[in-house]
């Protein structure tokens, strides 16, 4: 079950990157439609705009995340770039380790590792310059999963 979610959150973010990262109208009506089932994404930040209806943005705040069972509200969760730099203080690594749910940050130069990483300076982690749109990050157990970082 989770593996399903895990590739529908993959599928939803990759159109989003495309939509996001695509000028021409046309291309991005032309894609395929996400058609499975109903995503709800909590979004820190700006939520983005796609044709989807069985997508649902919710917008919150970062200490929203600090809540219990996040995985009962959402199947996963946007950090968008203006947050970015506070949402790798070292007391949410371990709600992003131990939540059970996918953590995607949107347009970071950095990858996920200053997230998850409580030692780790957002600002003092070098940019990886290769123009991803976004990085996401899974833990179920002992270790994380790279769910996938998409080019702009």
């Amino acid at each position: 079950m989770k593996k399903k979610i895990i590739l529908l959150l993959l599928l939803t973010l990759s159109i989003l990157s495309l939509s996001a990262c695509n000028n021409d109208k046309n291309e991005i009506n032309n894609s395929p439609l996400y058609d499975g089932k109903k995503l709800t994404i909590g979004v820190v930040g700006k939520a983005p705009k796609v044709r989807e209806q069985n997508i649902v943005f919710k917008g919150m705040e970062l200490k929203d995340l600090t809540q219990d069972n996040l995985s009962s509200k959402y199947n996963a969760v946007f950090i968008m770039k203006e947050h970015l730099s506070e949402a790798a203080k070292a007391p949410y690594a371990k709600i992003y380790k131990n939540s059970g749910i996918p953590f995607f940050f949107i347009e970071s130069k950095k990858s996920y590792v200053p997230f998850v990483d409580e030692e780790t300076d957002y600002e003092d982690f070098p940019d990886t310059k290769s123009g991803d749109y976004a990085a996401g990050y899974y833990q179920s157990g002992e270790n994380g999963t790279i769910l996938g970082i998409w080019p702009l």
